[in-house]
């Protein structure tokens, strides 16, 4: 029992469970879409006795079930009392993204036949509630496009690493706009030298390779970046033995533009490189109220050629 690894793929309608479940099954998963939950424990009864044949089993559990859905969460209680472990991804999107999915495929969704789609989403999503609270992986497909989930999911179920055990999630983000709700650790980089100032640099964003040297050069930034990746790889390892399995990381500066996208590459590339599974999203990068004049909010300062003060050690 062990050895047999047990996904449970469920979520919104119009989320992309369909598409994670592909990617499962490219991934060498053994994959059953719309099963009603009172064959879970079977299920996974058969997979344990195929003589290590199926060890990785994915199930797509979701409304389609209708009525069976409701003892979805009894039929979990039952797999764990029959000594079989689980993972639960939960795939979800904002309501006017899965409004739009539905009008674009013409699809009726599963609780509103005849109704409003958004009605039935509302209600859907107050249903799987409780559900939700119960999954440690929660995917968010707002801005993702298909092969961008499929890359995500790969990221998460390949390796057995340790640090694997906890999937990073680095977001960039502008104060200008708003905290992101689900950040764990919040840094604030608005400190550091703006590139908004440099009028080659101001249309480009932190992935641009002139605006990451830019920001890197100073010393003041050099330094912050040790500092932090130092201050993380201490902190990893200690929610991983408390069993935390996801944490997400937010580094904002005024829009969102160029500081903070600069520092999550740098950390998302610095942790994988030390064996950590990490998502990387830049919320407010290329929206096209990032580009305008900052606010009284960013204290850093600019000398004519929109340089900040070169301040700390130089290493």
């Amino acid at each position: 029992m062990k050895d047999l690894r047990l996904v449970i793929v469920t979520g919104l309608s119009g989320a992309g469970k369909s598409q994670a479940i592909k990617s499962l099954e490219d991934l060498g998963f053994f994959c059953v879409d719309n099963l009603p939950p009172a064959f879970i424990t079977k299920m996974a009864e058969l997979c344990a006795q195929s003589g290590g044949r199926i060890s990785r089993v994915a199930l797509g559990i979701d409304l389609r079930g209708g009525e069976f859905f409701g003892s979805t969460l009894k039929a979990l209680e039952e797999l764990e009392e029959a000594g079989f472990p689980y993972e639960i991804l939960f795939l979800e999107a904002a309501d006017e993204v899965l409004v739009r999915r539905y009008k674009e495929t013409r699809r009726r969704h599963p609780l509103a036949p005849q109704g409003r789609v958004l009605e039935g989403i509302r209600e859907e999503r107050e249903r799987l509630q409780a559900l939700r609270g119960h999954a440690p992986l929660i995917i968010d497909t707002s801005d993702l496009s298909p092969s961008q989930l499929r890359e995500q999911v790969v990221q998460i179920f390949t390796g057995d690493q340790q640090q694997q055990r906890l999937i990073l999630t680095i977001v960039s983000f502008g104060f200008k706009f708003g905290l992101p709700l689900d950040a764990d650790l919040v840094f604030d980089v608005r400190f550091l030298p703006n590139p908004h100032y440099v009028e080659s640099l101001r249309a480009q964003t932190g992935r641009h390779p002139a605006v990451r040297e830019y920001v890197e050069r100073w010393p003041v930034t050099r330094k912050f970046l040790r500092r932090l990746t130092g201050l993380l790889e201490f902190l990893l390892p200690h929610y991983i033995t408390e069993g935390k399995t996801q944490l997400a990381i937010a580094v904002g500066c005024t829009g969102g533009k160029h500081r903070s996208v600069v520092v999550a590459e740098h950390l998302a590339r610095v942790l994988r490189e030390k064996g950590y599974t990490v998502l990387t999203e830049h919320r407010d990068a290329d929206r096209p109220d990032a580009r305008e004049p900052l606010e009284e909010e960013d204290f850093t300062e600019h000398g004519p050629d929109g340089a900040g003060p070169e301040t700390g050690d130089r290493s």
